[in-house]
């Protein structure tokens, strides 16, 4: 009873962890609940149950997204990781490097990273290891790993957004972006994107989709003002949520079944990147989820219903 009081204490850290390390919350889910296996099988008794169930879990982590990184390889068209509403875990001490690590952006930023400067990046800079605590986890030398993280901070600075300091204007300009297209507001839409904005999709081949991306203002808003279009006639909703700490917004369908997220990048006033997950694998922990081809099925036989009743 004791080691199971002791692990739940511990699971919210183990999730975030296992989750910034997999970008995946269904295999970080897997990953803590076969660290949890191993914690109630072992006969020692750790000195720290913290740094030996995160040391347990990060090689899981490591060993899962090697075998995952294959899958990624032949995924169907733009992979993005799933999105989580809230970190599980608060440090306050560690509240920025949490926040600024969550979001999609620095979890595709960890995409370029090996497995073992992730898990190293993630356990030092993210979490504040020490650095004999991050060798333990990792199977390597202290000095190797203060190698590792030296490389995957160059690589993460590198590419590294410069996201606006004020956290409560990106939330009301992407409350005005989500309401312009509630609206079907072309023009204010055009007005909130960047010249060189980008539209990334995943689909994983299991959503309909136009293709995986579009770049530029006039692209966006194309897509956007015929996706709004068809959103209204399939009655759909759409809410705005934070998404991996970064505004964003969930879309339902008219029975409140997930559709689709965004979650939305925004620099200088202006939405740089819009990031949709449609793919129901990646859903499936937010809530039931809608069947996307019927919503848009749905969505081309009322538009048909409305114009034959304009030509009647």
């Amino acid at each position: 009873m004791e080691r199971a009081e002791t692990f739940e204490g511990l699971r919210p850290l183990l999730f975030s962890i296992a989750y910034r390390i997999l970008g995946s919350v269904g295999e970080a889910e897997d990953a803590v609940q076969e660290a949890w296996l191993r914690f109630e099988r072992s006969q020692a008794e750790p000195r720290s149950p913290k740094a030996y169930l995160s040391a347990v879990v990060t090689r899981i982590a490591i060993d899962v997204l090697r075998s995952a990184r294959v899958r990624r390889e032949e995924y169907v068209g733009a992979w993005l990781p799933e999105p989580v509403l809230e970190d599980p875990y608060a440090d306050p001490e560690r509240a920025a490097e949490l926040a600024d690590s969550l979001s999609t952006a620095a979890l595709l930023l960890l995409e370029r990273l090996s497995p073992l400067e992730r898990a190293v990046f993630v356990l030092r800079e993210v979490f504040g290891f020490e650095f004999g605590e991050v060798a333990a986890a990792v199977g390597r030398s202290e000095a190797a790993c203060r190698q590792l993280a030296a490389r995957a901070r160059r690589h993460m600075a590198e590419g590294r957004a410069r996201y606006a300091a004020d956290d409560a204007a990106r939330g009301e300009l992407a409350e005005r972006f989500v309401e312009a297209f509630r609206a079907g507001d072309v023009q204010s839409l055009a007005a909130l994107l960047a010249s060189d904005a980008r539209l990334v999709a995943d689909s994983g081949g299991k959503a309909p989709q136009w293709r995986p991306s579009f770049t530029g203002a006039r692209q966006v808003t194309a897509v956007l003002a015929e996706l709004a279009a068809l959103f209204d006639a399939a009655r759909c909703t759409v809410e705005c949520r934070r998404l991996n700490g970064q505004p964003g917004a969930i879309f339902h369908d008219r029975d409140g079944r997930v559709v689709n997220t965004w979650s939305l990048d925004i620099l200088d006033g202006q939405i740089q990147t819009i990031r949709t997950v449609s793919n129901p694998d990646k859903l499936r922990h937010l809530g039931p989820v809608a069947d996307a081809q019927a919503v848009f099925e749905d969505a081309a036989r009322e538009r048909r219903s409305a114009a034959a009743a304009q030509d009647g």
